[in-house]
């Protein structure tokens, strides 16, 4: 460049310099070029930019989608009611039918105002929900408090079979409720979820860490929180996914309390009658 040719025009507003090669950032120059074009493309009032920018550079999990399918969380729900009316009056909460009676009012009330796709945001649909979980819960913990108690005092758990087919149904359940539980409050729930309402997951997933390995499209519904819940019940601490609120933590310790507590007395109990 000459001497009396003009000096260099100053770049728009915001194009930084490219950093190095071996910044912390790892982006070479070349890309972070690429990154500052696609920038100026996403002009707020071109919605197909818009739509091709949160298609492909936002995962699914933090965007707004269609919302997951009612269907594998009524199935759960249903599966609970009926082991929880199968169990022997002795264990049931009394009146014996109220509570289950009243879970499936509330399933039928959820699904006539949601069939299909859980992707409403309503306060009465959440605090729903919230109940119908609340009522699943109770119903267990009364369950399996009366349970330890017989196994305690020795009132419960005259044949070994019996007693693993009980107490398996009442940790099943157990694994049920709290798997309803964290799906109903991570992130807000499957509506707010679906919304993107909240950005900061409570239970970080291995899709999340490694969203390469994972589909386009893919975002945590009921059967993934039915492995976490699952997985915490049996090894009695997470595995694969992990619980980032404090409220989250808590409730997987919970959960590895009363689980670790009913596994432990059942089998005590059952290998002593077989001896």
């Amino acid at each position: 460049m000459g001497r009396d040719d003009p000096p260099d025009k100053p770049g728009r507003e915001g194009d930084e310099p490219p950093p190095a090669a071996d910044d912390a950032d790892g982006l070479t120059a070349g890309l972070w070029q690429q990154l500052r074009r696609i920038e100026r493309l996403l002009d707020p009032g071109v919605r197909v930019i818009e739509d091709a920018h949160e298609r492909f550079l936002v995962p699914a999990w933090r965007r707004v989608t269609e919302g997951e399918p009612r269907w594998p969380v009524s199935i759960a729900i249903v599966a609970a009611i009926v082991m929880q009316v199968a169990l022997p009056r002795r264990l049931a909460f009394h009146p014996r039918y109220l509570l289950p009676v009243l879970e499936a009012l509330l399933l039928v009330g959820q699904i006539i105002a949601n069939p299909m796709r859980i992707n409403r945001e309503s306060a009465r649909l959440r605090s729903a929900s919230i109940v119908l979980i609340g009522v699943i819960s109770v119903a267990n913990v009364w369950s399996a408090g009366r349970l330890v108690n017989g196994l305690v005092h020795g009132t419960e758990g005259n044949t070994a079979g019996a007693l693993l087919v009980r107490g398996g149904a009442i940790w099943l359940t157990n694994v049920i409720v709290f798997a309803l539980w964290y799906w109903e409050l991570d992130r807000g729930g499957p509506g707010d979820r679906a919304n993107a309402v909240k950005p900061m997951p409570d239970f970080l997933f291995a899709q999340m860490q490694s969203p390469e390995f994972a589909p386009p499209d893919w975002e945590p519904q009921f059967v993934d929180y039915l492995y976490l819940s699952f997985t915490d019940a049996t090894a009695f601490s997470p595995t694969d996914v992990l619980p980032m609120s404090r409220w989250a933590k808590m409730t997987m310790m919970l959960q590895s309390c009363v689980s670790l507590a009913i596994v432990a007395l059942v089998i005590a109990r059952a290998v002593n009658i077989l001896k």
